[in-house]
């Protein structure tokens, strides 16, 4: 049970704003007893639809022959005697020769290639992923904008603008939890867009006092997408006595960007939002064979085109899936054939539980996956398609089920000082926090177009399996998101424990 300003502040929900399904949605709402004033003052103003979220082994021609040459005779005068010295070059590598035909590999085919060639023997999966997705010159998310309609996936920010607004209710009461510090680190974990982000901050704009606390920090890599999110957030650079400063005009505060959690400044209660991070972070695939665990590797075959295979020998990554399995039960490890393990997943989660310790303040993780080992997810998506993950690398999004378990088990083995609640479904997250007012809330004034794309987007986000309303083309149907996704929190114990998770 909440005490103290969080649970004033949740009980005080308007009563005259009422809940319920939309759109003929089976839906059942969920009284949302949680979010009060914010959701009461959320609803009333803004009620606007926003139109800034979219609707909806071999090395291949290596010449390994080589010339043997004679040298030329050395004559000595004195011995009178001839010595002839011959030099066996057959072990030096000859380059094949250079061919003007045009290959067309890309970029980053050729140096996934050269990869391979340059060790003589196959690169983890993980090392795939993560050349494929963040290579720093032909890398997936580094050039390019792969989100929306338009892109190779959505997320769950683009599908409706309520998905950053709860969002936001989450935050800002467990800023109220925290006492409502005067500064506050807001860390959002591979932004994208920016879109949630920037739904959090304008439907939060009436709570000044929250606002001001905020020091906005974006772990982002891609220079493409740092630039979107600057123009997303309404940003401008203002002049400050040591040079200037980037400024979100949403809300007035401050904006950074960090190449990683590591840069961000500590030292201050922080909020971390990690939205679709951790799903993409590189993952090691082992598969039980004869001798054991055996980890999957990528290969080039005799054509020149990649394939997988087992590592015959033990593998370093081998530690860790030695430590995912000690989180694990006998019953468990007999019923699967294959794990994947996220050794960066585990190490981001120990930078957080450690910051959160000492800086107090919490995190909010929301992805893909499943409470326990994660046996064979990884999958490729392009232009909204499952592809082969093998198929033309880095023109495909790359992505594995989160392993929540392991989330859990790493914060707490980081940390004395920390909590770990959940996880529970989307739904459940959404639903408690108010969702269905704000829906109803915004279908009052709007569009009949925006009242269709609104049920859609609250299907999508809070449903599961095809929305049963769905009138259009069979391949539109709206997919609920609902079970598939999970939500889990890491707060510092002096928090207590976070809202929707009592």
């Amino acid at each position: 049970m909440l005490r103290g300003p969080a649970a004033a502040l949740l009980r005080r929900l308007a009563p005259h704003v009422s809940g319920g399904p939309c759109g003929g949605a089976t839906h059942r709402r969920v009284p949302p007893p949680l979010a009060s004033s914010l959701l009461a003052r959320f609803s009333s103003t803004p009620t606007t639809f926003s139109s800034s979220s979219p609707s909806s082994s071999s090395a291949a021609g290596r010449d390994e022959a080589a010339d043997e040459e004679e040298s030329p005779e050395i004559s000595n005068d004195d011995a009178g005697s001839r010595l002839s010295i011959a030099v066996d070059r057959s072990g030096l590598y000859n380059p094949p020769e250079h061919s003007h035909e045009p290959s067309s590999d890309s970029e980053l085919v050729k140096h996934l290639k050269s990869i391979i060639k340059f060790r003589s023997g196959p690169i983890s999966v993980a090392e795939y992923m993560e050349e494929v997705l963040t290579n720093p010159q032909c890398g997936f998310y580094i050039n390019r904008d792969v989100f929306g309609e338009g892109g190779d996936f959505i997320t769950s920010p683009e599908v409706s603008q309520m998905f950053g607004e709860i969002i936001g209710v989450w935050a800002m009461c467990l800023w109220e939890q925290m006492g409502q510090p005067e500064k506050v680190n807001l860390i959002e974990l591979g932004p994208g867009r920016g879109t949630l982000l920037a739904d959090l901050l304008r439907g939060s704009a009436k709570f000044v006092n929250f606002t001001k606390a905020l020091s906005i920090n974006l772990v982002e890599c891609s220079p493409t997408l740092q630039k979107i999110q600057y123009n997303t957030l309404k940003c401008e650079d203002e002049p400050v006595d040591d040079g200037k400063r980037t400024v979100s005009k949403l809300c007035g505060a401050p904006v950074y960007w960090h190449a990683s959690l590591e840069q961000v400044p500590s030292g201050s209660p922080t909020i971390i939002i990690a939205h679709e991070f951790y799903d993409a972070l590189p993952i090691h695939q082992f598969q039980k064979a004869s001798r054991g665990w055996s980890e999957k590797m990528v290969d080039l075959a005799e054509d020149s085109s990649f394939r997988f295979v087992l590592s015959p020998h033990p593998t370093a990554s081998l530690l860790y899936l030695s430590k995912r399995c000690g989180w694990a039960s006998s019953e468990e490890l007999e019923k699967v054939e294959h794990i994947e393990v996220c050794p960066k997943a585990m190490e981001l989660t120990e930078q957080i539980a450690d910051r959160i310790s000492s800086d107090g303040g919490g995190a909010l993780i929301i992805d893909y996956g499943k409470d326990g080992i994660v046996s064979d997810s990884l999958q490729a998506i392009r232009k909204h398609k499952f592809v082969h993950i093998l198929d033309d690398p880095g023109s495909a999004d790359l992505s594995a089920y989160v392993d929540f378990a392991s989330i859990r088990h790493s914060a707490l083995e980081a940390s004395d000082d920390i909590s770990v609640h959940g996880p529970i479904t989307q739904s459940q997250f959404l639903g408690s926090l108010g969702i269905n007012f704000r829906v109803e809330a915004l279908l009052q004034n709007c569009t009949e177009e925006q009242a269709e794309s609104l049920r859609t987007g609250y299907w999508r986000l809070v449903g599961d399996g095809e929305a049963p309303f769905w009138e259009g083309p069979e391949d539109q149907t709206p997919i609920g998101m609902g079970t598939r996704y999970l939500a889990m929190a890491i707060i510092n114990k002096k928090q207590g424990t976070p809202v929707p998770f009592e």
